[in-house]
């Protein structure tokens, strides 16, 4: 679990309590889901194992976030803040974080509920698709699931189709009806890569390499 780790530096603890705050952020969406505390032994199983493992000051022990729901937390990345007395938890959770049944615990029936960034919705998406991929008995009659069934060709036909009507709407200026058409060609052009064993984050890593590498069209044109 070393590799997800990405802070050379070494988490300090508060010396009168043992312990250093954790911010857990999901890696798919950026939301934050909650807050824990860490100690020494809980930071090291934590690291040691790929799970998010707190010290819980109520049970006054080591609690395996998950342990009893089974809504655990899988560490993408951990990083330090710059005082090394505070750190973020990248992961991926396997169910609702709260255990009230919400997705995160800042979410509160009497308050606004904190958006998620919009891009990040693509990767909460994504994550359902792959559920009704691998899981399709959990919604039998999902269209998700209804495309997986009918296999790649006919998901790879459907991406075709909405790529079609979303040019038409653009070059006819249907900029009311725009949005819709995107919409749809996303979400299929998603469960054409869930399909296609391809995940978004590859695809945003290609971007990212490319948006470093400078323009040397230059180069090769004229």
């Amino acid at each position: 679990m070393s590799a997800a780790s990405t802070s050379p530096i070494s988490l300090q603890f508060d010396a009168s309590t043992g312990l250093a705050p954790a911010i857990i952020q999901d890696a798919d969406t950026g939301q934050v889901l909650m807050l824990g505390y860490f100690n020494a032994e809980a930071w090291a199983k934590t690291q040691q194992e790929g799970r998010v493992t707190f010290f819980s000051r109520s049970k006054n022990r080591l609690w395996t976030k998950g342990e009893s729901s089974g809504n655990y937390l899988t560490v993408v990345s951990t990083h330090i803040d710059c005082d090394a007395d505070t750190v973020l938890v990248r992961a991926l959770p396997a169910g609702p974080t709260c255990h009230r049944g919400t997705v995160s615990c800042f979410v509160q029936p009497e308050q606004l509920q904190a958006p998620a960034a919009p891009i990040g919705f693509l990767g909460a998406l994504e994550r359902l698709i792959v559920e009704r991929q691998q899981f399709p008995e959990r919604a039998p009659t999902s269209y998700t699931v209804s495309l997986f069934n009918k296999g790649l060709p006919k998901i790879a036909q459907k991406v075709g189709e909405e790529a079609v009507e979303t040019v038409i709407d653009a070059v006819a200026g249907h900029r009311e009806t725009l949005p819709g058409e995107v919409a749809d060609l996303l979400y299929h052009l998603l469960v054409l890569l869930v399909a296609s064993g391809v995940s978004m984050a590859e695809v945003i890593e290609v971007l990212q390499e490319r948006h470093r590498l400078p323009n040397t069209r230059h180069l090769t044109e004229g």
